[in-house]
């Protein structure tokens, strides 16, 4: 199959699963996105994004992951009318990192309404970086620094396997891997969250814990505070976990495509200081790449199959 098929046949299924979430897909937002990294898609790994509450209304995401090392996945939205140059930090930082850290592969977000949004960069697996070294970075927001006593606290200072970059709302996501299993505790949960000055957990985001294996942080340069918190569990089948599925979340749950022998969620709750929102991430197109990356980052998953998608 050519290329323009295959790019064809993905466009049908992004707006397929947007329809799955109410949302209309925008073709001269998407297929700009999709010709720009085309290329590079057959060996990438695919997933869409669902979420609830008002921060995530009115979109329905994609991700693009796995992309070659080498690649400035930012460069490549400027010089293809993506995004708009800015002076601000969010658009050095990127190329920051990549100039001072090992990349092990990267990737980008985007909407099927708001466009190009994220980019990601991926440490190479067993290579995990220091929040001290980041926040050494010129670019890099200074509520990073600000806080790193609490990562150093609660064991997350030198375990850093994923930043994300976020364009639309200049901010930074902080992933972690092989994190302190009392951070999924329920005392450690309560702990974290009560420091970050946001309410305590729900009994939800108490039991996602218990199954838990990935922790991020979201940080920005306009505030000094930690903004956000997620914690994420990885699972064949949302329906299983120990917590109740939004309405929305369900629906998509029930028929979202996938291209492999099996199917593969992420399920996530954050904390924020105006209360929790769920998310799930549903994989589309699997590569091996990422179950080694997550068994790497936290022995938790082992349980995962490494032929699931």
């Amino acid at each position: 199959m050519s290329e323009s098929a295959e790019l064809a046949d993905l466009y049908s299924v992004i707006e397929e699963s947007a329809r799955l979430a109410n949302i209309t897909c925008s073709s001269d937002k998407v297929w700009p996105i999709m010709t720009a990294y085309g290329d590079m898609l057959a060996q990438s790994v695919i997933a869409f994004r669902v979420a609830t509450g008002a921060r995530n209304a009115g979109d329905f995401e994609c991700r693009f992951t796995m992309l070659p090392k080498e690649l400035d996945p930012y460069a490549v939205a400027l010089a293809n009318g993506l995004t708009a140059e800015t002076d601000h930090p969010v658009g050095s930082l990127l190329g920051e990192i990549h100039r001072n850290f090992p990349i092990g592969s990267c990737g980008i977000d985007f909407g099927v309404v708001g466009g190009f949004k994220k980019t990601w960069s991926f440490f190479p697996t067993g290579d995990v970086q220091s929040l001290s070294e980041l926040a050494g970075l010129p670019s890099m927001p200074r509520s990073l620094s600000d806080n790193l006593d609490f990562f150093t606290r609660h064991g997350l200072a030198d375990i850093v396997t994923l930043i994300g970059i976020d364009y639309s709302h200049r901010s930074v996501n902080l992933y972690f891997g092989r994190i302190p299993a009392e951070c999924f505790e329920p005392e450690g949960m309560q702990s974290i969250l009560r420091e970050l000055g946001m309410p305590d957990p729900s009994e939800r985001m108490l039991k996602l814990g218990g199954q838990g294996f990935g922790i991020y942080t979201t940080l920005s340069w306009d505030s000094p505070r930690i903004e956000r918190i997620t914690y994420a569990a990885m699972t064949t089948d949302p329906m299983t976990l120990p917590v109740q599925i939004e309405p929305e979340i369900k629906q998509f749950v029930e028929k979202a495509p996938y291209s492999t022998a099996d199917r593969q969620f992420v399920y996530a709750i954050t904390a924020s200081p105006n209360g929790e929102y769920h998310k799930l991430q549903s994989y589309y197109q699997w590569q091996p790449g990422v179950q080694h990356f997550l068994l790497a980052s936290d022995p938790g998953v082992a349980g995962v199959s490494p032929a699931s998608p």
